[in-house]
């Protein structure tokens, strides 16, 4: 079987210094799994690795579980290859050179967004706020950045949110550190 490059994306870990996962401790469980050139970003749970070819959702699942078993609870994994967060780069509906890493987010989702869920947020009560949904994930535009965010409370929110979706957001700084993490050169 064919190797491709993966990151994994772990949701609420090494925030405000809750279910702490050392990203040295992460490496080594990932390759324990068998996954090679296993490689960390910052310490809030970015980590790409080579595997063989395999559904997202699959390793996704397998991540989490050797998580759970080695801190004792559980903790939301998404998996994707290069070639989508390459898309989610340049099908970012908003300039992102003209705004700075802080302004520009994406929500990643394990699934695509509802769009009567959507039509749920008043987009135009939101605005100089904006988002649009692309491939499994959701642009924000945060002109005050994420902190106070109106826009980005509602979009976590659980009527908008729907049962069993996981959903993890990085600013625009991570997103191009994930395709340049995944690039297989």
């Amino acid at each position: 079987m064919v190797m491709k490059r993966y990151a994994a994306l772990l949701r609420g870990v090494n925030v405000a210094g809750h279910r702490r996962v050392a990203m040295a401790e992460l490496r080594a469980l990932l390759e324990r799994l068998g996954y090679q050139r296993v490689v960390t970003y910052l310490q809030s749970g970015q980590v790409a690795f080579d595997a063989e070819g395999c559904l997202d959702d699959v390793l996704a699942a397998r991540i989490s579980q050797a998580l759970a078993d080695e801190y004792g609870s559980a903790v939301d994994v998404i998996v994707r290859d290069h070639d989508y967060f390459d898309a989610i780069v340049s099908h970012c509906p908003f300039p992102a050179g003209e705004y700075a890493p802080k302004q520009l987010h994406v929500i990643y989702r394990s699934a695509q967004p509802d769009p009567a869920r959507l039509d749920q947020i008043d987009a135009t009560a939101l605005l100089p706020e904006r988002f649009a949904v692309g491939d499994r994930a959701i642009y924000l535009l945060l002109p005050g950045g994420i902190g106070r965010s109106k826009l980005a409370a509602q979009l976590v929110q659980p009527r908008i949110l729907e049962s069993g979706i996981i959903a993890t957001v990085r600013n625009w700084n991570t997103v191009t550190k994930l395709a340049a993490m995944t690039d297989e050169k």
